[in-house]
């Protein structure tokens, strides 16, 4: 039972200090609920409540869960729309290049050596 209470003495110590720390260390523009000194007497005199309290009450919300930048819709970001646009343009370009090399790749009805199968359409070497 002695073993208890020096564990549970030792916590209570190690709350208190690291409290302590942490409201003199604190921003003061996030304290909430009592001025600084007041919290430090509390968590000093009040050995378990005062510390549970200035971690509970104290302190203020971190500056992350309220005050980050706004998140903007997709199609309310500039960025994001200008991007839009040049996929587009890109899409548009490419088909554009696909159609002129399947134009490329027709035989020309006008040229009879490509039209009729001659020596260059047989399988095989074609630098001889």
């Amino acid at each position: 039972m002695v073993r208890l209470w020096f564990i549970l003495g030792i916590v209570v110590v190690i709350l208190s200090v690291y409290a302590l720390v942490d409201c003199a260390l604190y921003n003061r523009t996030r304290i909430r609920g009592l001025p600084r000194w007041a919290w430090i007497f509390a968590v000093l005199l009040v050995p378990v409540i005062g510390p549970l309290l200035w971690l509970f009450v104290g302190r203020g919300r971190s500056a992350s869960a309220g005050r980050g930048p706004r998140s903007m819709a997709p199609d309310d970001d500039p960025d994001f729309l200008k991007g839009l646009n040049r996929v587009r343009d890109q899409e548009e370009r490419i088909r554009q290049l696909e159609k002129e090399l399947a134009d490329l790749d027709k035989p020309d009805p006008r040229d009879p050596k490509k039209s009729e199968p001659g020596e260059g359409d047989l399988p095989g070497r074609r630098d001889a």
